[in-house]
């Protein structure tokens, strides 16, 4: 009886480390952007969410617009992580520091883009979203800079574009009609407080599961 109380106990202990190692495993997932996610992106320095909608620039490219909006509740401001057209990453897979990424405008199914073409209003490079349902071209590609391993949930990172090394900024400048109040998003040469980026709201992919709801879309 005590050989069969003792196996009793050592198979409890073993299925309770399994089941803990398991949760461990799992919230580790739930701390990284994974690819095939839908977040919202806010730079940290001036509280805006990365935006986009069907309005095209009235000079540069004459592309569809991005601008960085206050309202956190707008449903034109998800994108989704996507691989490099050559090199798609796996859906719900951590997205490494340094990989280079798509990010999709949910909406229009346009890529968050950079060319030699200036700003409207800070003479910077300008920002734009290009392509047809998620595809476009080769200055389509952001690489993502953090500090660690994968891109966790709730550091800052910055894109730098791959095609033109500049980084994804904003510095505060106001559009006036028809997008009035909207912040101008560009291109920077130099890494500083204004490319600073954060994932928030959105749904966060996880390998062969459910999408993970970090807010209601």
């Amino acid at each position: 009886m005590e050989i069969i109380h003792a196996v009793h106990v050592l198979v409890k202990s073993v299925l309770f480390l399994l089941l803990w190692v398991n949760c461990e495993g799992r919230e580790s997932e739930l701390n990284y952007v994974t690819c095939g996610s839908l977040v919202k992106l806010l730079n940290t320095r001036h509280n805006v969410r990365l935006h986009s909608h069907d309005v095209k620039y009235g000079s540069g490219s004459g592309q569809q617009s991005v601008t960085g909006v206050e309202n956190a509740d707008d449903a034109n401001s998800y994108w989704q992580i996507r691989g490099k057209p050559d090199r798609p990453c796996q859906r719900g897979v951590a997205v490494k520091c340094g990989q280079a990424i798509r990010i999709t405008h949910m909406k229009t199914g346009r890529n968050l883009h950079t060319h030699h073409f200036s700003s409207p209003l800070s003479n910077n490079q300008e920002v734009s979203a290009f392509g047809e349902n998620g595809e476009g071209d080769d200055l389509d590609v952001w690489a993502v800079q953090c500090d660690g391993d994968h891109w966790e949930r709730d550091e800052a990172v910055r894109f730098k574009h791959v095609g033109t090394d500049v980084y994804l900024s904003v510095t505060g400048e106001q559009y006036g009609h028809p997008i009035r109040g909207q912040r101008e998003v560009h291109g920077m040469s130099s890494a500083n407080q204004h490319n600073w980026w954060r994932s928030m709201e959105g749904v966060y992919i996880q390998p062969s599961q459910e999408p993970l709801r970090h807010d209601e879309l």
